[in-house]
């Protein structure tokens, strides 16, 4: 299969262009999305030129009507796939999200499933409290749905593609920070990843730090650091939050015998908590030291960029040094 280098953001839209392609139920909804905007960060760009205004729809400011149409919809025989601003916006649809969304399988005896994909993005502080909160945990929590949070371009047209032809309903989460400052070789045409595979993105011996989407970079950067001290830190990126690849993460933390869970999201009550707690239970005998919780601060995320609630390179690397004593 051939490949082209694209940023994440063009990696999105080959994904979107392709699903549209391979079946005419495959529709896509929100807000801007419809050419000549093209969406906020342009991702949908061209689009609606190619497939027509039937088939990608410009919605007015509506989340709770975005994700209902998308709902009916789906249960209608479409794939919708449905586009929330920012992820914050996603709350004022809660309701038919996790009431409706997520249950209408186990509410009809599978007869009802849900096939719909819910696109959204978290930006960086600059973007306001209102618009840079990761809010996966709460979504992690209500059974149902399925968590996906790529950090790469090719890891985000294949998972994309995985959601749009999954049964059930997926939130695919794209951080704004990553849509262009992330290229790579993306395959062509109709290439999908497995939900529930994490990926080791780099090999270490002395410690796994477990992340997922814009942190897996920053964790890389903090590898390298770390490296040059002569310690050695192997990156599992997640890519899925639900289904969660346990067993990439106990095989990592089982060699490693040290773990750090890395992530933007506040650290009290994150995915961090889940995470360490299933590492624990499984591999308490094994470990030289706690799991760590490395995440945000327990505040809204400011606009100033001096307050800064996110994990650092810095931070993680001075938690890798203080777990190996």
């Amino acid at each position: 299969m051939a490949s082209v280098r694209m940023s994440f953001a063009v990696a999105v839209n080959s994904g979107l262009d392709c699903a549209l392609g391979l079946d005419d139920k495959v529709i896509l909804l929100g807000e801007d999305i419809a050419d000549p905007a093209g969406g906020v960060f342009k991702v949908t760009k061209g689009l609606s030129t190619k497939y027509g205004n039937n088939r990608v729809r410009a919605t007015p400011i509506a989340e709770q009507s975005i994700i209902g149409a998308a709902i009916g919809a789906a249960i209608g025989g479409y794939r919708p796939v449905a586009e929330i601003m920012f992820f914050d916006f996603l709350t004022v649809a809660m309701d038919q999200v996790v009431n409706h969304a997520a249950k209408l399988r186990y509410m009809s005896g599978g007869v009802t499933p849900v096939p719909i994909t819910i696109r959204t993005a978290v930006g960086s502080s600059r973007f306001g409290p209102q618009h840079a909160q990761q809010l996966e945990a709460w979504f992690m929590h209500t059974p149902g749905i399925k968590v996906v949070m790529p950090s790469t371009a090719i890891d985000a047209k294949g998972l994309l593609l995985s959601c749009i032809f999954d049964p059930d309903p997926c939130l695919f989460v794209e951080h704004s920070n990553l849509l262009f400052s992330q290229k790579g070789e993306v395959p062509e045409g109709d290439y999908r990843i497995a939900l529930g595979v994490a990926e080791v993105k780099r090999e270490g011996s002395d410690v796994s730090v477990i992340t997922y989407g814009a942190q897996v970079h920053t964790s890389l950067v903090a590898a390298a650091a770390l490296a040059e001290e002569g310690i050695e830190a192997e990156v599992v990126d997640l890519r899925s939050l639900v289904p969660l690849d346990m067993t990439t993460v106990l095989a990592s933390v089982a060699k490693t015998r040290r773990a750090i869970v890395v992530h933007a999201a506040s650290t009290f009550c994150g995915p961090g908590a889940e995470i360490a707690s299933l590492i624990t239970e499984e591999l308490f005998g094994q470990l030289a030291g706690p799991v760590v919780r490395l995440g945000a601060k327990n505040v809204p995320v400011a606009f100033a960029p001096e307050l800064n609630v996110d994990p650092t390179v810095e931070d993680i690397c001075a938690a890798v040094r203080r777990i190996r004593g």
